[in-house]
């Protein structure tokens, strides 16, 4: 499998949907991205910390595919390096084709293990009418496509930087198919 590269990295303090362009970033082993709002062993989002805020953490890291963002651009949408909410905006992987619990190492360190699809919000909306639509597709059964990245737990520390090579460690077959987490 193809290696790619980190083109962005991003975090926010404070529940913003965007997250602010750095030039690195700190994984935590079980927590996820240092000095970002979700970092922590149990979920942070806020609908989800509503419901049950003992659930575990399992969008500590937002992988977006730089891919996506020249998709929407040929669109017609404005889409740069977290303003989605994404901390790694990556190229040249086909975040979405991985299966379950595959695991990326970023740099020379920091190993992040994929847990799901991100499952788009209606706040993608309040950033350019139609982003949300646009960030979803059907397949040729008429099965729903999420295209808004995907979500991992940090499994080991470590500094990453704009241009670190990221690798592809595959799962043990079977392998499972990503679902919205």
């Amino acid at each position: 499998m193809k290696n790619g590269k980190v083109v962005a990295l991003s975090k926010s303090s404070t529940h913003t949907m965007q997250k602010f362009n750095t030039s690195q970033i700190k994984l935590r082993k079980g927590l996820g991205v240092e000095g970002d709002a979700h970092l922590g062993e149990t979920v942070k989002h806020r609908s989800r910390v509503a419901k049950d805020p003992s659930q575990p953490n399992l969008r500590q890291v937002h992988l977006i595919h730089h891919e996506l963002h020249q998709e929407l651009a040929a669109k017609g949408f404005d889409v740069t390096p977290g303003l989605m909410g994404e901390n790694i905006t990556t190229e040249g992987i086909d975040l979405l084709g991985l299966p379950k619990n595959t695991i990326l190492t970023i740099g020379s360190k920091a190993k992040v293990q994929i847990t799901g699809l991100r499952n788009p919000c209606h706040q993608l909306d309040g950033i350019q009418q139609g982003l949300m639509k646009a960030v979803l597709d059907r397949d040729a059964e008429g099965n729903l496509i999420r295209k808004a990245g995907i979500m991992g737990i940090v499994l080991a520390d470590g500094l990453i930087e704009l241009g670190d090579e990221i690798t592809i460690e595959l799962p043990a077959k079977p392998h499972l198919v990503l679902e919205r987490v």
